[in-house]
C-alpha cells in the first residue's frame, strides 16, 4: 500500500505542479524518491519537526497548494497533535495528513509506534475527514481523491506492504460512501483498513460452514455513510463489525449507535482491539491474536451467535 500510495501521488504531480510533500523524517523510496529527484523543490523533509510539517504544509494550502504530510501515523497525528487541530482543521485547510503504517502495522516497536486510537482521534476534529483504505486499489483511489479536492484536511490511514487486492471486482469507489466487495445474503462484514484481509478470511470461514456472507469495505469513515450502514443493520439478519482500532470511537461503536438509532432488529457482533496497551514483541498477527482478534476465533464467535440466534 505505501508504494501505491507513492506511484499514485507521483502520477498526480506530473500533471499538477500545486502538489507537495512534507515529510518528518522518513526516508523515500521507490517512486517517492523519484518524486523527490524530479520536482525537488515540492518534497520538503523536515526531520524529526512534525509540528513544523504540519505548520508547512497549512502555509502551502493557505498558498493554495495541495500539500501532503507524511510520516508514520503516531507521528502525523498525535506529535502535531495542536497544529492539526488548529493550523489544518480551525482554518478548513486542504491538507492530507498522511498516517503511514497505521493501526499494528509497526507491532515490534511497542505502542509509541501502534496509531490503534487514530480513528478516534482523527473524528473528534471539527472539519477533518477520514479514509481508510482497504487494499492498494482503495489506496490509489484514494490518493486521486485527496490530490484534487478542496473540502478541507484528510487523515488518510495507510497500511505498509504485502496487503492483499481484495476489491478487484467491487463496485466503484466513491468517497463518503461504504462499498461491498463480496455479495452475501445471511451475513454481512463491515470492516476498513488493512485488517479487511482478515475480515475475507473470516468470510470464508464461514462460507465453508454453510453461511452466505458478504463483505463491505467502510473506507470512509468520516463522514461516515450512515445510510449505508444504517441499510445494512435493517436488511441482514446478522452483522459483524471487525476493526483494527480500539473499541472507542471506532466503526464498531459508531454502528451500534446507528443500530440504535435506526431501531434495527439484526444480530449485532463486534470485534476490536482491547482498551489497552497489550505488550506483545511479534508479528501483526501474533498482536491482533493478543487482542483477540483472528480468524479462527472471529469464525468461531460468529458461528456460535449465529446458531443461538436462530435456535
Amino acid at each position: 500500500m505505501r508504494n501505491v500510495f507513492a506511484e499514485t501521488l507521483f502520477e498526480e504531480a506530473i500533471g499538477n505542479p500545486k502538489i507537495f510533500v512534507v515529510a518528518a523524517d522518513i526516508s523515500p523510496s521507490g517512486s517517492m524518491a523519484k518524486f523527490g529527484l524530479e520536482y525537488p523543490d515540492r518534497v520538503i523533509n523536515v526531520g524529526v519537526a512534525e509540528q513544523s510539517m504540519i505548520g508547512i504544509c497549512a502555509g502551502l494550502a493557505i498558498k493554495g497548494c495541495q500539500p501532503f504530510a507524511y510520516t508514520i501515523a503516531t507521528f502525523s497525528l498525535y506529535r502535531p497533535f495542536e497544529m492539526v487541530r488548529d493550523d489544518l482543521c480551525y482554518q478548513n485547510l486542504p491538507v492530507t495528513v498522511v498516517g503511514m503504517g497505521a493501526g499494528a502495522i509497526y507491532s515490534t516497536l511497542g505502542g509509541t509506534h501502534q496509531a490503534i486510537e487514530d480513528i478516534a482521534v482523527a473524528s473528534a476534529l471539527p472539519n477533518m475527514q477520514i479514509i481508510a483504505p482497504c487494499d492498494p486499489l482503495e489506496c490509489a483511489e484514494a490518493v486521486r481523491w485527496c490530490a484534487r479536492q478542496r473540502n478541507g484536511p484528510v487523515y488518510l490511514r495507510l497500511g505498509k506492504s504485502g496487503e492483499p487486492t481484495l476489491t478487484k471486482d467491487a463496485a466503484s469507489w466513491r468517497f463518503g460512501k461504504i462499498r461491498k466487495i463480496r455479495a452475501g445474503s445471511d451475513i454481512c462484514i463491515l470492516t476498513y483498513g488493512v485488517i479487511a484481509g482478515m475480515a475475507v478470511n473470516v468470510a470464508d470461514s464461514l462460507t465453508g460452514l454453510g453461511y452466505s456472507v458478504a463483505v463491505v469495505s467502510v473506507h470512509t469513515m468520516k463522514p461516515l455513510d450512515r445510510r449505508g450502514i444504517a441499510s445494512i443493520l435493517t436488511h441482514y439478519p446478522h452483522v459483524v463489525v471487525i476493526e483494527e482500532h480500539v473499541p472507542q470511537g471506532g466503526l464498531a461503536a459508531q454502528t451500534k449507535q446507528i443500530a440504535w438509532e435506526c431501531k434495527a432488529r439484526c444480530r449485532l457482533n463486534t470485534f476490536t482491539l482491547q482498551d489497552e496497551f497489550i505488550h506483545n514483541y511479534g508479528t501483526r498477527d501474533e498482536f491482533l491474536a493478543a487482542h483477540g482478534l483472528s480468524v479462527e476465533w472471529i469464525s468461531a464467535a460468529v458461528a456460535l451467535d449465529a446458531r443461538a440466534f436462530v435456535a
